[in-house]
Parts: C-alpha cells; structure tokens; sequence
C-alpha cells in the first residue's frame, strides 16, 4: 500500500512519521526471498523542519551524521542500503525535508 507516508520501489520500503519533537524518514531493504529484515536507514530533523538532518542506522538508533541538504542525507542512507540515491523512494509527506 502506497499513500502520502509510505513509498516503495525497487527492493526499498520507505516510511515518514512525526514524533513529539522529531520528523522522521525511515527506509527498509525488503529481500528479494522474504526472509529476514534487510538493511535499514533514517532519515530524522526536528518538527519545525529546520535543523539539520540526522541519519541513523534505525529510527532510535544513534546519530551517524548530521548533513545540511536532504540530498546529502539521501546520499548517505543509500551508502547504509547498498544502493544509489536515486533508488530511494521518497513518500510525498517527506518531500520537503531540509529545506
């Protein structure tokens, strides 16, 4: 299921959320075989939408590196994925992150 939150393309299961204090956009490498959970990444900034990005193995899982530009963050969780950049499906609702 695809709707404004969610996205998936190319073996990559995306997912935009909003905490209290946080925005958070996380992807999942969906195996091709169905078994086990792949690699993961997140993207995360504050819910004003304007400090710099935090990428982050998981969701909660600690900051790996803070980058100004979404594309540099993008870059960056395509790094923790094995993959491009550009295979990285973007839900509409995060379409907007650092800017």
């Amino acid at each position: 299921m695809t709707d404004d939150r969610t996205a998936e393309a190319d073996g990559i299961r995306a997912t935009y959320d909003e905490t209290e204090t946080e925005r958070i956009l996380s992807f999942e490498r969906v195996r091709a075989d169905g078994g086990g959970a792949g690699p993961t990444a997140a993207i995360a900034q504050n819910r004003e939408g304007y400090a710099m990005l935090k990428v982050r193995p998981t969701a909660e899982g600690d900051e790996l590196e803070r980058y100004y530009g979404f594309d540099m963050a993008l870059d960056h969780a395509g790094e923790l994925l094995g993959v491009s950049p550009r295979d990285l499906p973007v839900p509409d609702a995060a379409d907007d992150m650092g800017m």
